[in-house]
Parts: C-alpha cells; sequence; structure tokens
C-alpha cells in the first residue's frame, strides 16, 4: 500500500490547496490522514473504509475537515504543553507555562490566574492578561467566591454573565463577562484552581472545555512534581532540628557571596559561632532538652539578622553568619547586639533552674582575611578557636595578611 498511499497524499494535497486551503494547514491535516491511513492499513486492512474512500470524505465533507482541523490543533497543543510542562520542576516556571498555553488555546481570553491550595487556603501562584501583564491577579479570592468554591467542591464552575450570578454578588460593577473555573486534581486532591475570563458573555465550546481539561490535567500533574521537588530541594537545604539553611546550604550562599562581592567591589564578613556551656546542658538534662535549647536560641537569633544576611547552622552548636556588605565596623555591632541577646535569653531547665548560655565567635571579613569561600571559613574558625581558647564570651577578629590579632568583646 505504500506507493498508493503517497499517491493519496499527494492527490489530497492538490485538492485541499485548490479548495483555498494553505499550506500549513494542508500539511496538519495531511500528517493526520497519514497516520490514518497507516492505521487503516496495519489494523483494518479488509476495512470498507478504503483509503481512497477515506481521503475523498476528508475532502468532501467539511464537518469532517473542521472536527480533523481540531483534533491536529489539540494533538499539537497538547504535544507542546507537555514538552513546557516537563521542561522544568521549578513551581514559578510550571505554572508560567500552564497560563500562557491558557491564554494561547482558547480565543477572547481576557485574563488567566491560578491560585494553589493547600490546607484550605489559597495562596496567589501566577497571572497573565490579554496585554501581557504577568503575575498581577485579577482579584483576591474572596471567602465565598469562585475560587474558593471551585477549591472546596473540586468542581468546574462556569459562569456565563458575571453580573447575574450568585457567586458575583456585591462585586464590582467593571467586573463583567463570562469566567471558568477550574480545580487542578491530583489523585482526586485539588492542589490548586485556574481561573480564565472573557470581557464577553456567553458559555464555553465543546473544544474549549476538552482544552481546557487536557490542560489542566497536566497542570495539576506538573505542579505536584514540582512542589514536590521544591519540598525535597528545601529539605536537602535545611537542618532538620533547627529549619535554619545548613551546611549545604551555607557553602552554595558563601560560594554566590563571593562571586558577587569581587564584581562588585564590596566586602562582607563571615561569622562563626559557639554556645559557651552548651555540652552542659547535654551532659546534665539529656539531649532532648538540648535540642529544644539550639531551637531556641537558634531561631530567636535568625528573628534578628537582616533579611539580606545569611545564617546557617554549621554543625552541632556552631553556627556561621554572613553579613552582606559590611565592614568590619558593622561586625562588631552585629556581635555586640548577639551577645546581649544571650543575656535576654529565657528558658527553665527541667529542674526549674535558668539557663545561662554564653557565645564565643570569630570574624573573618572579605577580601582582608581570604578570597574564596573555604579561606572565610578556615579564617573565621581560626578566630572562633581562639575565642573559645583564651577567651569565652569574645569575638576575635581573623589574623589577616597584613592586619595583626584583635578582638572584640562586649561589656560585661
Amino acid at each position: 500500500m505504500g506507493d498508493t498511499k503517497h499517491a493519496i497524499l499527494d492527490e489530497t494535497r492538490r485538492s485541499l490547496i485548490a479548495q483555498g486551503e494553505s499550506a500549513a494547514e494542508s500539511e496538519d491535516l495531511l500528517k493526520l490522514l497519514d497516520i490514518l491511513l497507516t492505521s487503516l492499513e496495519r489494523y483494518a486492512p479488509g476495512s470498507s473504509n478504503s483509503p481512497e474512500r477515506l481521503a475523498r470524505q476528508l475532502i468532501e465533507d467539511r464537518a469532517l475537515l473542521a472536527l480533523l482541523k481540531q483534533q491536529t490543533e489539540e494533538l499539537e497543543a497538547l504535544k507542546k504543553l507537555s514538552i513546557n510542562l516537563t521542561s522544568s520542576l521549578d513551581l514559578p516556571d510550571v505554572l508560567d507555562a500552564v497560563i500562557t498555553e491558557a491564554m494561547r488555546l482558547i480565543d477572547k481570553t481576557r485574563d488567566v490566574n491560578i491560585f494553589l491550595y493547600k490546607n484550605g487556603r489559597l495562596s496567589f501562584g501566577a497571572a497573565l492578561d490579554s496585554d501581557g501583564i504577568r503575575n498581577k491577579p485579577w482579584s483576591k479570592p474572596r471567602s465565598n467566591g469562585l475560587t474558593y468554591t471551585v477549591a472546596r467542591g473540586g468542581e468546574t464552575i462556569i459562569v456565563e454573565d458575571m453580573r447575574n450570578h450568585p457567586l458575583f454578588e456585591n462585586t464590582p460593577p467593571d467586573w463583567i463577562g463570562s469566567i471558568i473555573g477550574i480545580p487542578l486534581k491530583f489523585s482526586d486532591t485539588v492542589v490548586g484552581v485556574m481561573n480564565l475570563s472573557r470581557s464577553t458573555t456567553g458559555g464555553f465550546s465543546v473544544s474549549e472545555l476538552r482544552l481546557l481539561g487536557l490542560l489542566s490535567d497536566q497542570a495539576a500533574v506538573a505542579i505536584s512534581n514540582a512542589s514536590l521537588h521544591q519540598l525535597i530541594s528545601r529539605q536537602a537545604y535545611s537542618d532538620t532540628l533547627t529549619g535554619l539553611p545548613n551546611r549545604r546550604a551555607l557553602d552554595e550562599r558563601l560560594e554566590d557571596e563571593v562571586a558577587s562581592a569581587r564584581r562588585n567591589n564590596y566586602s562582607f564578613a563571615v561569622i562563626m559561632m559557639d554556645l559557651d556551656g552548651f555540652k552542659a546542658v547535654n551532659d546534665t538534662y539529656g539531649h532532648a532538652t538540648g535540642d529544644d535549647v539550639l531551637r531556641l536560641v537558634f531561631n530567636q537569633m535568625a528573628r534578628g539578622v537582616r533579611n539580606t544576611d545569611f545564617l546557617a547552622r554549621y554543625g552541632g552548636d556552631e553556627l556561621t553568619l554572613i553579613l552582606t556588605q559590611s565592614d568590619l565596623s558593622s561586625s562588631q555591632i552585629v556581635a555586640a547586639k548577639i551577645t546581649e541577646g544571650m543575656k535576654k535569653l529565657k528558658y527553665k531547665l527541667p529542674d526549674e533552674n535558668t539557663l545561662k548560655l554564653g557565645i564565643s565567635g570569630g570574624i573573618a571579613l572579605y577580601p582582608i582575611h581570604g578570597k574564596t569561600g573555604p579561606d572565610l571559613l578556615r579564617a573565621a574558625d581560626a578566630a572562633l578557636y581562639q575565642a573559645k581558647k583564651y577567651e569565652r564570651g569574645s569575638f576575635q577578629i581573623a589574623r589577616g595578611y597584613t592586619a595583626p590579632l584583635t578582638k572584640f568583646k562586649e561589656e560585661q
């Protein structure tokens, strides 16, 4: 049948062009016809639907022609969507791909919004409007509005006219047109809601609903995969006991900070710290109490740092603080605040005694004490060792390439 099939395809191509179909549209239809002819040859060689008859029907039956066009577009859309949604496990990228495809696939779309749903609450995910503006949500979800209703019920809701629907009572007068809310479900669990609106009233066609269904199914899987990846990544970079960034996260952040400081010509500080008296807590009251103390101290310290700074658990009762765009003077001020904060720490031990801990530290400055992350850590750690050995409760300054050893200690 090979020669016959090629002849049929050539004849069909000429007929489609003669009927005014563009070359691109003809090629799309011929691809689908090729698939159908191959299937007919392989699975139904004796079928009454001969290849010639199938091709003739394609040319003569305009309804069939329109249906084939639609199905071809849907297959192409599904292919493109699958590629886009599986090309990244980064959640923002996934959400952006979803709204972009929704805007492209559905004619006359005014805007698309996605809200993520977890623990009974909606949070903004992504948005795109017909002007190309991204991540500006159409509105905040109302507790009794469309988005929460779809999220809680898990069913698609089509509103053909917002001005005459109970879900949109008492809404602003410029809220007009039609809208559809689609639950994004994975394993019967709603992980999000996608809203797509038009400025015109009316429903959505069967083919549009089918496309949106394909999109929402793929989106739900992609969102779940991206969320799982995000969770695993966060766990890989977090200390399980305190929730602070761990050593792996510290090394990567320090590498980025060195590159940025070198590129933009600024200094920054690395402060290594160790709790004074913590070993006695573990030895006297056990590791459970010790863990509670670490969580208390480390999280209190985390609340006191700037958003631009980075605090990580280095290991045991050691912490490392990166102070971005800081000099020696500002580092010493921070050290003083940390020491003062330790004095204000309140914690009742199991025997009703009050916890008393101190803190010692070592400060290294880029690029004076090191020009790489590992060098800065070694310099700060060596200064911390000097503080622990010779004067607990102090923050020692690392030995630089030219500077002598100095120290800083908060007045008691």
